[in-house]
């Protein structure tokens, strides 16, 4: 089977190989202005994790403390199905799902996406686990993970024909860096990674091997 990392691998060379050049570098400046910015660096391993409770894709509203009740929680931030990495992402953690519930957690999805547009993303990747909606970001800022895009990337994007408007239900182009944490029972933080590049993201089994070690 292969890895989240092999398929991302890929799907950058292809990128590579159809995207026009000047859309390549404009997305590569802004990955790095990002980087240098300093901004959204997102909770630290020690630190305790917010207590939030959010819409999952039907509507129905859960809770960190919910999910912290029955075990260690892997939390990934993903930047909506819009994101063909971030689908990448989830895929590969819904092949992983049995591995994670036989470590005994749960694992919780969050975007800024509507409560309609993860449905879509929930249905499209088939995906069996909490996938959560987090309007206006409320959330991923008390994680310490929103920036606001730059306005020549959002260009790229509306070329691209990329609704991210549409899918956040609001017009403030704020995306949160993707991030994946893993937290214990007690609420604290015990693994963190959150990148200012989009197409770096953790392998599952990698989350997986650190549940087991809590």
């Amino acid at each position: 089977m292969t890895t989240l990392l092999e398929e991302i691998k890929a799907y950058k060379e292809a990128f590579k190989q159809k995207a026009p050049e000047e859309k390549q570098k404009l997305m590569a400046q802004a990955t790095k202005e990002l980087e240098e910015s300093g901004v959204a660096q997102g909770l630290k391993e020690g630190n305790q994790v917010p207590d939030f409770k959010l819409p999952d894709a039907t509507g129905k509203t859960v809770s960190i403390t919910e999910g912290l009740s029955k075990g260690p929680v892997i939390l990934t931030f993903y930047r909506g199905g819009w994101c063909p990495y971030c689908n990448l992402e989830l895929k590969a953690y819904q092949r992983e799902l049995d591995s994670i519930k036989d470590v005994g957690a749960t694992l919780i999805a969050i975007s800024p996406e509507t409560p309609d547009a993860s449905l879509s993303t929930k249905e499209k990747n088939e995906l069996e686990f909490i996938v959560l909606s987090d309007e206006g970001n409320k959330v991923a800022e008390q994680f310490n993970l929103v920036f606001k895009m730059p306005d020549y990337l959002i260009e790229v994007y509306k070329d691209s024909r990329l609704d991210i408007v549409g899918h956040n239900g609001n017009d403030a182009w704020e995306l949160p860096k993707p991030a994946t944490f893993v937290i214990d029972q007690s609420g604290k933080i015990v693994f963190a990674e959150a990148d200012s590049d989009y197409t770096k993201r953790v392998e599952p089994s990698k989350v997986i091997e650190i549940v087991k070690n809590i």
